[in-house]
């Protein structure tokens, strides 16, 4: 049994969002970290090993640079480390994004016994798209915004956040989970961890590695394969300071009153 876990680099958007004369986020600009709900993936992952002793392999699309976030994360706890990179792949889309990391793992094996992990959605896109479709693509079941999981051989236990309460869902392997950071809480880096990670199995998968694939096509991939494009993007408009009112209960809310009555609010 082996977990892939999909990951992605994305701009760290707690600070200011850099954004380039077009519209487009200006990346290279920007600090990048490892996406917030890929880390409570990685986490379920690795319990889940803990649980089971099984294999535990990380899947990212991106840069070179990307190769930095992997080796964090295998100094986490994963076993490998797939880099999909290639000039081929660049501008994808979801649909596209999809599309390669799907044949990535059909390239690595996809098993009866076999989960992949993602996280619920990239804070870059917030589209909460790719592991859906995925899961389409290689033609298997899934289970969204997951709070909750439990293994008993084949079957997975879940529990799916909702608006307005959870609902519990059998799956039976292989599937796709895409996980929510109610599931769990990450875990940090351990020393022994960091000074392993470079010794573990890092593979990098191009162009040249994947187009054998019936998913990748050059209409199907890259910017010619994405029948949705970004128009712009651009920072938030920074809201107004609040006002902090001193004193007892009964001064704070007569204050609040003055307030509001000067605004002609009541």
């Amino acid at each position: 049994m082996k977990i892939i876990v999909c990951a992605k680099q994305v701009p760290d958007t707690s600070g200011k969002v850099a954004v380039n004369p077009n519209g487009t986020l200006n990346r290279a600009s920007m600090p990048t970290i490892t996406n917030p709900d890929d880390m409570n993936a990685l986490e379920a992952a690795l319990r889940i090993k803990e649980q089971t002793d099984c294999k535990v392999i990380v899947v990212t699309m991106g840069p070179m640079s990307a190769r930095k976030m992997l080796l964090e994360l295998l100094a986490m706890g994963a076993d490998e480390a797939v880099l999909i990179c290639g000039g081929q792949f660049g501008g994808s889309d979801t649909y596209a994004t999809s599309q390669i990391i799907a044949a990535a793992i059909r390239k690595i094996g996809l098993e009866n016994e076999d989960i992949i992990l993602c996280g619920r959605q990239a804070i870059d896109g917030d589209t909460a798209q790719v592991g859906p479709q995925i899961a389409e693509k290689l033609d298997i079941p899934q289970v969204t915004y997951v709070a909750g999981i439990s293994v008993d051989g084949r079957y997975i236990s879940c529990k799916r956040m909702l608006e307005d309460g959870y609902m519990n869902i059998q799956v039976e392997t292989p599937c796709l989970l895409t996980c929510i950071k109610e599931l769990n809480e990450p875990r940090y880096m351990t020393v022994k961890g960091i000074l392993e990670c470079d010794k573990k199995p890092l593979t990098i998968f191009d162009y040249e590695s994947l187009k054998d694939d019936p998913l990748i096509e050059p209409d199907t991939i890259g910017l010619k394969g994405s029948p949705t494009n970004i128009f712009k993007s651009f920072t938030a408009p920074q809201k107004g300071t609040g006002i902090m009112l001193e004193g007892s209960d009964r001064e704070a809310v007569e204050k609040l009153f003055g307030i509001l009555a000067e605004k002609h609010l009541i």
